[in-house]
C-alpha cells in the first residue's frame, strides 16, 4: 500500500439494505420525475383545448352535443374508489405483508379493468369524431391520452400481481408495490381536471 493511501478505510455496507420505501428508493425519484412531465404535458394539451376555444365562435361546434356526462361520471367514481384498495395495497407493502399485497392488488386490478371498460363506452358517447374538427380532435388527444396511462398502469399493476404470486418475492417487490401506487395516484388525480375540461367545460362556457 503506497503512503498516499495509507490512511484510508475501509466502509462496510453489506449490512445495508439494498433499497427502501419513499425517498429512499431511486424508483421513487424516478416516479416523480416521470409524473412531473407527464402532468406537464397534460397541463398542455389542456391548455390548447382552451386555447382552441378562443379561435371558435362555438364550442363545441354547431350541431355538436356535449358528450354524455353517464360514462365518464361513472368513471370518476371508480377511480376515486379505487383509491382505497390502492392505499391499502401500498400501506401492506410497507409492512412487507405478502398476503394482503397480494390481495388487494387484485381488486386494484379489477378496479382498472372496470375502468377500462368503461372508457370503451366514453368514446361512444363523446358525440364527435377525432376528424370532425378541432374540437373532436382535442377531445378525442385529451381521453386518449388519460386512457393510455391507465391502460398502461394496469398492465404494470398485472405484471407486478403475478410476480407476487409466482415468485419469488423479494424485498423490492414489495416497493415495486409502492411505486405503483403512487404512479396510480397519479393517474386518478388528473382524470379530475381533464374530467371537468371534456364533459363540463363546453356546458359552461360555450
Amino acid at each position: 500500500m503506497t503512503d498516499r493511501h495509507a490512511g484510508a478505510r475501509v466502509l462496510d455496507v453489506s449490512t445495508l439494505a439494498p433499497g427502501g420505501f419513499g425517498y429512499r428508493s431511486l424508483m421513487w425519484w424516478g416516479t416523480l420525475g416521470l409524473v412531473l412531465i407527464e402532468s406537464t404535458m397534460f397541463a398542455l394539451v389542456i391548455g390548447t383545448y382552451f386555447y382552441l376555444r378562443t379561435r371558435n365562435s362555438y364550442w363545441p361546434p354547431q350541431n355538436i352535443a356535449p358528450p354524455d356526462l353517464r360514462w365518464g361520471t361513472l368513471n370518476l367514481v371508480v377511480l376515486l374508489a379505487s383509491g382505497v384498495p390502492n392505499e391499502l395495497a401500498k400501506k401492506a407493502a410497507g409492512r412487507i405483508d405478502l398476503r394482503r399485497v397480494r390481495l388487494w392488488l387484485v381488486v386494484c386490478l379489477l378496479f382498472g379493468v372496470a375502468f377500462n371498460t368503461i372508457r370503451a363506452l366514453e368514446f361512444t358517447t363523446l358525440n364527435v369524431t377525432f376528424s370532425n374538427d378541432a374540437y373532436g380532435s382535442i377531445v378525442w388527444l385529451l381521453l386518449g391520452l388519460h386512457t393510455t396511462h391507465i391502460a398502461t398502469d394496469v398492465v404494470d399493476t398485472g405484471v407486478l400481481t403475478a410476480l407476487m404470486f409466482i415468485g419469488p418475492v423479494e424485498e423490492q417487490r414489495f416497493v415495486d408495490v409502492e411505486e405503483n401506487a403512487v404512479y396510480w395516484y397519479f393517474v386518478v388525480f388528473t382524470w379530475l381536471p381533464i374530467y371537468g375540461v371534456i364533459y363540463w367545460a363546453p356546458r359552461i362556457i360555450s
